[in-house]
């Protein structure tokens, strides 16, 4: 008996489609990220509506660039709404491109051509050891508005470190908390209403959480809380560490100018951010990507 034919066979909406895990050593870990790879002719509605329906914390994409010097363009969207920038969804969608065809690095270099403007990609190795990095854009110290004064508190109630409580914005907007030490990021137990509401109050996409790690090959841990975007924790966060790894710079506290972070594990996802801030001060975050799903999508 002939076997029954897959339902996108012939379908003329059928579309290459992955999923990954970005800054994963293995299937399972990191931050899962959905890749539509012929995005052509889908519009921004049907794109957050696709989003919504995967439910990860990202979905991007793929798009031939439209500025000169690009390799390809990406579109970032959340359940709720688009990102000018991301730091796993960039990765990942480098992944995506190169493995597709749909671009090839020059001397190991892409230009990723997104919202936030053209972001080098740099490659590094070949086969399941390939690592990929983006440069994120600049980050900004900005002021917090003065309604978000009504939901401070969920800060200052925190056992913090040194640092003092910055917003930062590099693309999105992240609180940054740096906290006493691992055991109060591994067991905090995060206020999500009284976050969303700061975050709200703000414009901002989320709170990160962040302290010195005292495990061998880690420098910090990591943790972040985007509840506005129907993401209680994010499992890996790119755009946030980069944040982090600014927000160190400038207060002269970066453990090293390459450092890898943790975050994912109290959720199950164990993922590591290698983070590092070049000789001109710009931050770039990379590590592994792990394909999961390779196939074709009808929507």
């Amino acid at each position: 008996m002939p076997a029954a034919p897959r339902p996108t066979d012939g379908h003329p909406a059928a579309r290459r489609f992955a999923q990954l895990d970005v800054f994963a050593h293995s299937p399972g870990a990191g931050n899962p990220l959905a890749v539509v790879v012929d995005s052509a002719g889908f519009d921004d509605a049907a794109m957050q509506a696709f989003a919504n329906w995967t439910n990860l914390s990202e979905t991007s994409f793929l798009l031939p660039p439209s500025q000169e010097g690009a390799s390809y363009r990406v579109r970032i969207f959340t359940p709720r709404q688009e990102l000018p920038f991301a730091g796993h969804p960039s990765v990942g969608s480098a992944h995506a491109a190169l493995d597709a065809g749909l671009a090839q690095a020059v001397d190991g270099r892409l230009v990723q051509e997104c919202a936030a403007g053209l972001l080098p990609v740099r490659v590094e190795g070949t086969g399941a050891d390939r690592r990929i990095f983006v440069r994120a854009p600049k980050a900004r110290q900005v002021e917090a508005p003065e309604r978000a004064q009504d939901w401070w508190q969920v800060l200052e109630d925190l056992p913090r470190g040194d640092l003092p409580i910055a917003l930062l914005d590099n693309g999105p907007a992240w609180w940054l908390v740096q906290l006493a030490d691992e055991a109060a990021v591994r067991g905090m137990q995060p206020p999500q209403e009284a976050i969303a509401r700061l975050l709200g109050a703000s414009a901002a996409v989320g709170l990160a959480v962040f302290a010195a790690s005292g495990e061998d090959g880690v420098d910090l841990v990591v943790r972040c809380f985007c509840p506005n975007d129907g993401i209680p924790e994010d499992p890996v966060t790119g755009s946030a560490n980069a944040c982090i790894a600014e927000w160190l710079r400038m207060n002269d506290a970066l453990p090293a100018r390459r450092y890898v972070a943790s975050q994912g594990r109290e959720v199950g996802r164990d993922g590591r951010v290698e983070v590092e801030v070049d000789e001109e001060d710009e931050a770039w975050i990379g590590g592994l990507t792990q394909t999961v799903v390779d196939g074709s999508l009808a929507w």
